[in-house]
């Protein structure tokens, strides 16, 4: 079965001696990965890194805490679409209509909170059911007439927009209060200091625990594990860079709840696809649909699964942007917002061949694209430059796949 984990096999131990696994050895057996092509998110952190100190060197406020602050909060919106484009590319399909599912779901939320005077939550959660209902249908069709996603997806892309001009009606535009709990959440509401740092070591803890617990079934199975003190160190890290980004954006306003509530479905997705059976069988099904079927996954209501996921996301990550706005109009969702969340899941290290990749992949794709396009606003250059370095990391990063596709084949890993 081909590309159903990001890691190699592990040699197991012999009985009763476990070789537990301490820096050194985790550091080596990363640097193993990277030979046998397996390269995790290296290249997106450093493709990061220096695209933030270019930014930098050019303009001192990119890397501002008032520039952060708003570059994490314009991440969340089309970074939560690209969490759905995620879970669609692991199975080794494409959704080409999340731009248009987005703004049918912000006119949704709009009309139903603004002209028929129903509660946000009712809206939210109306506009949100027309998301899961249209990747129930997509899947419908996938399943049973065998129409590639890429031409249903298409169709949706063209017939959705068309709704959403629709529902809107002759007005084209509907501005949403500036008061409401759902307009102060996505442009007002940032954690207190001292709750974001006790979530900065609630994470850190869970790292732990979770690696802990990992640690504790391996060395009951024989096999090597990592160390404890590859643990601590590994939590400690994080809770220094967590506590000193919460420093630093606590320097001007601090983290937003959007941003935080982002972060939680990442978590989220992250913890189902690694953790659970289910998770397995998403990898399973996207490195060899004809072996997950033979194994007796349900490879049916893994592709159903997958298209209600991707296209439920890509209406709250609408919902997100009206907010964001504080209107839903005819461009909602148009523009390159479809392109964008596409190339956050593909830059970010999700494969295009299905079966490789996770959920942060969304979150440092998104990143990147966000990174550009703020980095480029601040030199004052024009979108025709940020679409030329967008269109050029995405190449490089679908480049870089390949390559390590191949150097996997090479190594006997594929």
């Amino acid at each position: 079965m081909s590309d159903l984990t990001t890691a190699p096999p592990v040699e197991q131990a012999p009985p009763g001696e476990p070789q537990d696994r301490g820096v050194r050895a985790t550091l080596t057996g990363m640097a193993d990965r990277v030979r046998g092509g397996d390269l995790g998110v290296w290249p997106v952190v450093a493709g990061l890194v220096v695209i933030w100190t270019v930014m930098q060197v050019l303009n001192s406020v990119f890397l501002s805490s008032a520039n952060l602050v708003n570059l994490a909060m314009e991440c969340v919106p089309v970074g939560v679409i690209a969490l759905g484009v995620v879970f669609m590319l692991l199975v080794g399909q494409i959704d080409l209509s999340v731009g248009s599912v987005s703004g049918l779901s912000a006119a949704i939320t709009a009309v139903l909170f603004v002209d028929h005077g129903m509660p946000a939550v009712v809206a939210i959660v109306a506009a949100a059911a027309a998301g899961c209902l249209i990747g129930w249908f997509y899947a419908q069709v996938f399943n049973r007439l065998g129409v590639p996603s890429f031409v249903i997806t298409l169709a949706g892309l063209l017939g959705f927009l068309g709704l959403q001009l629709l529902t809107l009606g002759p007005k084209g535009s509907i501005n949403l209060p500036f008061d409401s709990w759902l307009v102060t959440f996505a442009q007002l509401d940032f954690v207190p200091p001292w709750l974001a740092y006790a979530l900065s070591a609630a994470g850190a803890a869970a790292l732990y625990w979770t690696g802990h617990a990992k640690a504790a079934a391996r060395r009951r199975a024989g096999l090597p594990a990592t160390t404890e003190q590859t643990l601590v160190l590994r939590s400690a890290v994080l809770l220094v860079g967590l506590a000193v980004a919460v420093w630093y954006l606590s320097r001007d306003r601090g983290v937003g709840w959007m941003f935080v509530l982002f972060l939680g479905l990442v978590l989220a997705m992250h913890y189902v696809l690694s953790r659970t059976k289910y998770g397995k069988s998403v990898y399973a099904v996207g490195g060899n649909v004809e072996a997950a079927r033979r194994a007796g996954i349900n490879v049916k209501a893994i592709y159903t699964s997958a298209f209600v996921v991707c296209t439920t996301l890509a209406a709250v990550g609408g919902i997100l942007a009206a907010a964001r706005l504080a209107a839903a109009n005819q461009s909602s969702g148009g523009g390159d917002v479809n392109l964008n969340a596409i190339a956050a899941a593909v830059i970010g290290g999700t494969s295009l061949f299905g079966g490789r990749g996770n959920a942060f992949a969304a979150l440092l794709g998104i990143v990147v694209i966000q990174s550009i396009s703020s980095g480029l606003t601040l030199l004052n250059l024009d979108s025709s430059y940020r679409f030329m370095v967008t269109g050029a990391v995405l190449l490089l990063a679908v480049a870089l796949d390949s390559v390590a596709r191949r150097s996997r084949r090479t190594h006997g890993r594929a």
